[in-house]
């Protein structure tokens, strides 16, 4: 079974265990923060590391560990948007090319084609740019540039299976092209769409941080990773926990969701 395999491995009980960690601290966030991320005391501007403010605060005297926090849900929140997104429309569109071929095939390939020609932050960018600066258009124009992938992998998987004998069978019993689809095809395809969806998460969270950063994602005062990154590049010679702890943020949770999805790929993957 997946989760025996999964959990033999040692090392990733405690990938696994930090990852619901994360999760835990995103649901909870605002309960385990110790001071308001919003709340602005002048008084305490760039206040270093120390017993008051475990991590510092920032150019307005917001404490910056309860800000860290508070951006948690806003990160894995966005990941869960933008693959979400991403998948549906991947599966869908893989589905749709591979099942019925020929010009059907041809037009969504060519779409997907004029998708991954452009580097996606750069397509991303733009897009964000056109529906204006604000976290739910960066998760919108991200997930646009997001499924093409999706949509290829599923693809192939179909092509690979369709012609299979218990395909052939169930159309001959006369399933419907949407039973064979969704009861036969589909289930044989989430195995490696899992895998490459849990190896995703990581880069989904930093292009997301990269547009924040670049003032095209959440805006100020939002808690956002990668807006907070930005506002202390201001200040990183003098105040340098500012960027440094944020970026450290954003750095652990790409590792340990990368190690996430290195174990599930181990444990589904098929042994001959």
């Amino acid at each position: 079974m997946f989760i025996t395999r999964f959990f033999r491995r040692r090392r990733n009980w405690p990938v696994l265990i930090l990852a619901l960690g994360l999760i835990f601290v995103a649901l909870a966030g605002e309960a385990l923060a110790p001071y308001d991320p919003l709340a602005v005391e002048t008084a305490v501007r760039f206040q270093p590391p120390g017993a008051g403010h475990w991590l510092g605060t920032d150019n307005l005297g917001r404490d910056l560990a309860s800000r860290i926090i508070a951006g948690t849900r806003l990160a894995l929140q966005s990941c869960l948007v933008i693959l979400s997104s991403a998948t549906l429309i991947g599966v869908v569109v893989g589905c749709l090319a591979g099942y019925y071929g020929g010009l059907i095939d041809e037009v969504l390939m060519r779409v997907s084609d004029v998708f991954i020609a452009f580097p996606g932050l750069v397509l991303a960018l733009a897009i964000a740019a056109a529906l204006g600066p604000n976290l739910t258009n960066a998760m919108i124009a991200i997930s646009a540039v997001w499924w093409p992938s999706y949509a290829r992998l599923v693809r192939g998987q179909v092509l690979a299976l369709k012609e299979r004998e218990y395909i052939l069978a169930a159309r001959g019993l006369g399933a419907s092209d949407f039973q064979i689809i969704t009861r036969h095809l589909l289930p044989n395809v989430l195995t490696p769409l899992v895998i490459y969806l849990t190896s995703d998460i990581g880069p989904a969270l930093v292009t997301t941080s990269s547009l924040s950063f670049i003032g095209m994602g959440a805006q100020p005062p939002t808690p956002e990773w990668g807006a907070l990154v930005s506002v202390g590049r201001q200040y990183l010679l003098d105040y340098w926990w500012l960027s440094t702890f944020p970026g450290a943020a954003i750095l652990v949770t790409v590792l340990i969701f990368n190690q996430l999805g290195e174990g599930i790929r181990e444990a589904l993957q098929v042994r001959a």
